[in-house]
Parts: structure tokens; sequence; C-alpha cells
């Protein structure tokens, strides 16, 4: 008889109304990593898209270079007049002997080929490829230092959300003393007071609840600004995993004194190739009075061609000064890794201090919070048998809730340096 009352299709949309919450719960949820974040901030940073800028540009850079080894023709023309012209001071009876105007025209196109440049045209391109490098590593170690401002915003998270969790435990044990209190007051065994004092600690812990989700909320607001997401209060950071930090430096500053020297390297072969002789073949033809007869008034076409050798001299004056400032360069771009070297050696040396700092003061974290959980414990009890009033108990309350606030301030400090000596060697 019930089975015969129950609408199928009344069962289904019921169903169905239930899955939809859960849908809706676990469409909300996000999880966000720390690698991810790095991944995103970078790729959503402005200054990234000037990598495709650098790579585009250095392509079209090649592809002018290699012009370099094509013919280049060149269209020119001329109209002069002079005072004088080329005048034969001979008369030879019979013979009317021509003479040139003063006004004169040319109009030629010119080709000339390289046969031997040098390499001229190799180190150009050499000398892009080189030059795209440094700018590539320059914007890499501006994205480097991106990761350390994610750092502080991520680990910020973490340390704001253990300390909501534990100032939710607070509460609880608040609660608890709360109500063993109640029960007293109503035996009368107790006074209201006592009461009174611990739901003032509870509203204050609440207060805190509320200073620690607002916090939180500026701090995933900002790192959703750096990765380009919607992030809300329903987004999961998971803690990453501890690190085992190495000490080898593998910053992009390095990468980046090394494109530096390596164009150096290049302007220095340049130097020596813009003052080698030079072979060309060459093809000039056109249109003009004279042409090549120079005895001829007529407007002829010409053309002649050859081979042109160069061989620049005034590049030695001042080669040994030029070589002389690249050494320059050079040095400074050496003192200048020194001292990266130097500040980051100092940085580890500080870094890995408090690493073992904070790893000492764990170990003994966990026994300070036993310790202040049995004096709980047994402070709870006290105040159940009347043994010792609220004030006491909040006290004890108190000092256990510190003591694990300060292990989770070491956990997530002990965690961050790991992420920090990562950011600071570079791997």
């Amino acid at each position: 008889m019930i089975n015969k009352m129950i609408n199928p299709y009344l069962t289904l949309l019921c169903i169905c109304c239930l899955a939809i919450p859960h849908a809706t719960i676990q469409a909300q949820t996000r999880f966000l990593t720390l690698a991810e974040s790095y991944t995103l901030a970078i790729e959503n940073y402005p200054m990234a898209k000037q990598r495709n800028l650098i790579a585009r540009s250095a392509v079209y850079s090649i592809e002018q270079a290699n012009t370099g080894y094509l013919p280049q023709i060149n269209i020119n023309g001329q109209a002069t007049y002079q005072s004088a012209v080329t005048q034969i001071p001979i008369q030879v009876p019979g013979i009317d002997m021509p003479s040139l105007s003063k006004d004169q025209y040319k109009l030629y196109g010119e080709m000339n080929q390289s046969l031997y440049d040098a390499g001229v045209t190799k180190l150009q391109k050499q000398a892009t490829v080189a030059n795209a490098s440094v700018e590539e590593q320059a914007l890499e170690v501006e994205l480097h230092g991106i990761k350390e401002r994610i750092n502080q915003l991520f680990f910020g998270v973490l340390l704001l959300d253990a300390q909501l969790e534990q100032n939710s435990l607070l509460e609880k044990d608040i609660r608890a003393g709360l109500e063993k209190t109640n029960t007293a007051i109503a035996n009368g065994t107790a006074l209201k007071s006592s009461g009174s004092l611990l739901e003032a600690e509870l509203l204050k812990a609440r207060q805190r609840t509320v200073e620690l989700q607002t916090t939180r909320k500026a701090y995933v607001q900002m790192l959703g600004l750096f990765i380009n997401r919607q992030l809300d209060e329903n987004t999961v950071f998971e803690r990453p995993e501890s690190l085992l930090v190495s000490q080898e430096i593998n910053r992009p500053e390095l990468g980046l004194y090394t494109a530096q020297q390596n164009n150096i390297d290049v302007e220095n072969k340049m130097l020596t190739a813009k003052n080698l002789p030079k072979l060309g073949f060459f093809l000039q033809g056109g249109f003009g009075r004279p042409a090549l007869n120079m005895l001829s008034n007529a407007f002829e076409a010409y053309y002649y061609g050859g081979i042109r050798l160069s061989i620049p001299l005034s590049g030695f004056y001042t080669l040994k000064k030029e070589r002389a400032l690249l050494g320059i360069r050079q040095e400074a771009i050496a003192v200048q890794e020194e001292t990266f070297l130097f500040n980051t050696d100092l940085s580890l040396k500080q870094q890995n201090t408090e690493l073992t700092k904070y790893e000492t003061l764990l170990e003994t974290d966990n026994e300070i919070i036993a310790l202040r959980t049995s004096v709980k414990d047994a402070a709870l009890a006290q105040l159940e048998n009347g043994v010792i009033n609220t004030a006491d108990y909040v006290r004890e309350v108190h000092a256990e809730d510190n003591a694990k606030l300060t292990k989770i301030l070491h956990e997530i400090q002990l965690l961050m340096i790991q992420y920090d000596i990562q950011q600071t060697t570079g791997n």
C-alpha cells in the first residue's frame, strides 16, 4: 500500500535536489599549490610578455643580417652643371672636334656582391643571438624575484589557516569549561561571574577568528591578483612538502653574467673582422651624358663591372682602445658576479642559521604542548570539582593555546625558510 503511494517522479526529483548542493560544493572547492602559484604568477606577470618580443626581435634581426649574403642593389641619379669641360687643345684642319656640354646627367644602377666579408655577417648573427640571450636572462632574473613575493603570500595564508584551526580548538576548550561552569552554577557551587568570565573569553576567541579571516581574505586577494585567478574563502591552500635544501647556487643572475661575457666575446671578434680586408664583385649599368666615352656629347647606355678589394686602415687607430674598453666591461661584469656570489653566500649562511634554529625549537615544542595539555586537562577536572576558579582554568587554556600556536608558527617558518633557501640558491 505504501509503495503504491510513492510517486517515482517525485523520488527522482528529490534525488536530483539532494545531488545539486553536493555538486555545487565540489565545484566551489579549489585546491591551490605553491608550484601552481609560481607558474601562474610568472605567466600572468606583464613583463613575461617581453619573452615573446625578444624572440621575435632576434628572428627579424637574424633575417636582416642574412641579407649581407645577398646582392646589394642601389639606383642613383644625378644632374650637374660645371664651369668647364674637357677640351682637346689641338686643331686639325678639316675636322670638327666635338665639345662637351657643361650640363651633365647620369642615371645608373649598381650591384655589389660580397665574396669575402671576413665573417662580419656571421658575427652579426652571433651578436643578435648573444644580445637576445642577455635580454632573456635579464627577464629571468626579474621573474625569479616574483617567487619571493609568492612565498610571502602563500605561506602567510598557510599560517593564518593554521591559526584559525588552533583558534577553533581554543573555542572548543573554552566551551567545555563553560559547560561545566554552568552546571556548577546551576548546582549552586559556583558564582555566576565565573560563567561570565568564560563567556567573555569565548567572545574574544570569536573576535580573533574574525580578525584572522579578514587578514586571510586580504592575502588571498593579493595572491589572486598575482596569479590572475579568482580565489575566495573556499580555496584550499595545500601545504608544500618539506625540502632537502641544496647549497649549490643556480640563480639566473649567473646566467646573465655568462651571457654578458659571451656578448663581449662576440664584440671582440667583430672588432677583428671589421678591420680585415673585404673582397666583393660589383656591376654598374646606366644611361647618361656623357657615358663612358668622355668625348661623346650624346645620351648613351653603359655598363662596367669588376672585383673590388677593400682594406680598412683607419680602424687600426682605435682598435687598441676599443679592446681595452671591452676588457674593462668584462672586468666590471666579473666584479658584479663576485659581489653577487658574496651577498648570496652571506644570505645563505643567515638562512641556514634560521633553519637550524627552527629545527631545534620544534624538537621541544611537542614536549611543551604535552605538558601544557596535561596541566589544562587537570585544571578542567579541578574546575569541575571546584578546586580552582575559572580564571585559573582560562590561564591554563591560554598557556596550552600559546604553546600550540608557537609550534604552528615554527612549522610554517621552518617550511618557509626552506623555500626561501631554494629561492636564494635558484634550485
